[in-house]
């Protein structure tokens, strides 16, 4: 069938000014007011002008990202881009519920907003860490975290690159493991806990309350939902419990991007739609033949929005 697939990055893509190159369009503004008046505070200030400090905070990363991403998608729905399926990389699921109509900005706003709370009060209570793993095969990783207490597989990312995650001592251990394995890199990553990982329990408990409120809507020509947490398509009423188990689930990107681009109705080219270029890089590594473009910047956004008003 082709199309084209949209993906939707997480945290760690945010950039301090990142919505800066956006600011010119006025799609992309009324998205950042109206995410302004939802939250009560600038959040399109912050994204800005504010520095990287304040911006990798996850109760303020997690609706700014989600902001940003959904005001870069309304460029291309004004230009009649319509995806055939649309997955995002954790926080990410939430832009592709939004542009695939299954939740409204507002509410997946609310949603996250709370999600952000959750999250960085659980790191805070619990501690935790994650780190990424370089150079390993996905079941040497998972052997790996098997043999050592408080610590999981949390992203596979792509071949030979697993996040794990976990308490500070098991994601200490595990990467040394990993050294002696063969790996070439460990690299700990600059997050306040230890996400997608049994002690975000209190989290997902609390996000459940928040999912509770929102109204999740069937599809409508928008393109499907494709979950990476769960490497298939979801229902609609599936969405909220899926939602809450992604908070203490791995994240199966690398096994998601196989799955679809194998498949009958495999799309015949990409678009990452948000901040930087790291879910690009990824799918490159997953999928080598198939076109991938991002939008990380001033230019490669407008190229690729003018090609698309020139059709």
């Amino acid at each position: 069938m082709g199309g084209m697939m949209i993906l939707f990055p997480g945290q760690g893509s945010q950039a301090a000014g990142m919505a800066e190159y956006v600011w010119s369009y006025p799609e992309a503004r009324d998205v950042y007011a109206e995410a302004g008046d939802i939250l009560g505070w600038d959040i399109g200030d912050l994204c800005r002008n504010g520095s990287i400090e304040k911006l990798t905070r996850t109760d303020r990363t997690q609706p700014a990202l989600l902001t940003q991403s959904v005001a870069m998608w309304r460029l291309f729905e004004k230009e009649g881009l319509i995806p055939s399926v649309a997955a995002g990389h954790s926080l990410g699921e939430y832009s592709a519920l939004v542009a695939t109509g299954h939740l409204s900005f507002a509410d997946a706003l609310r949603v996250v907003e709370q999600r952000g709370l959750a999250m960085q009060a659980c790191g805070e209570e619990l501690g935790g860490t994650m780190a990424a793993i370089l150079g390993l095969e996905d079941d040497a990783v998972d052997e790996i975290c098997a043999t050592v207490d408080e610590v999981w597989p949390a992203n596979y990312n792509s071949p030979g690159q697993v996040v794990i995650s976990g308490s500070a001592d098991g994601v200490g251990a595990a990467g040394e493991l990993a050294l002696e394995r063969g790996a070439k890199k460990v690299r700990v990553l600059p997050v306040s806990g230890a996400f997608h990982t049994p002690f975000m329990a209190g989290a997902a408990e609390r996000l459940a309350e928040a999912l509770g409120r929102a109204v999740f809507h069937e599809a409508g020509s928008e393109g499907r939902f494709f979950s990476t947490t769960e490497v298939r398509y979801p229902e609609t009423g599936e969405l909220a419990g899926l939602l809450a188990r992604q908070l203490t689930s791995p994240v199966k990107f690398t096994q998601s991007i196989e799955a679809l681009t194998r498949s009958a109705d495999a799309p015949d080219q990409a678009l990452e739609v948000g901040p930087g270029g790291v879910l690009t890089g990824l799918v490159k590594r997953i999928a080598r033949d198939l076109p991938m473009a991002s939008t990380g910047d001033a230019d490669s956004l407008g190229g690729i929005l003018k090609d698309l008003a020139a059709r």
